[in-house]
């Protein structure tokens, strides 16, 4: 079992989540793969996209709806500096992840996170845990309530 994907099921048994995790055949790198391995809709994917703040340079978070895509000045205007792009260097210090299997949980260092409020439309929700062939479902609530994330508007 990775580093990673231990690290997630630790943060959710830390936090009293009793999640599935889920090993899948195939990749989840992107939110159509996941949905077909959770039979649920894309929208179910609570995609973990990073960006690196230009002042900060810190990573910053936004969970998104997986049909949905960021807008870099809606984004940039709620995290109140402007956003550039996050290299695999600046992930994998800031969350311990890799690229592909970003966990909204999990991370080696205090994130700020921002959520999709399309997410908030689901019961069940599914998000990466660590690797590109891990996920594992949860509630939105309790989505916004592990990472202490703000539900925003911030997609086109």
């Amino acid at each position: 079992m990775s580093k990673s994907l231990k690290r997630v099921i630790k943060a959710l048994a830390d936090a009293g989540i009793d999640a599935e995790i889920i090993e899948t055949n195939d990749q989840t790198r992107t939110a159509a793969q996941a949905a077909e391995q959770a039979e649920c809709h894309v929208d179910q994917i609570a995609k973990s996209i990073i960006f690196r703040g230009e002042d900060s340079q810190k990573a910053v978070l936004f969970l998104t709806a997986g049909g949905n895509q960021v807008d870099a000045e809606k984004a940039s205007a709620i995290a109140g500096e402007r956003l550039g792009k996050a290299d695999a260097a600046l992930i994998r210090t800031q969350t311990g992840f890799a690229i592909g299997g970003v966990s909204p949980v999990g991370h080696l260092n205090p994130i700020r996170a921002f959520v999709d409020p399309r997410l908030m439309e689901f019961d069940t929700i599914w998000a990466a845990a660590g690797t590109p062939r891990h996920i594992f479902a949860l509630s939105p609530d309790v989505l916004i309530e592990l990472t202490g994330g703000k539900i925003e508007p911030f997609t086109s």
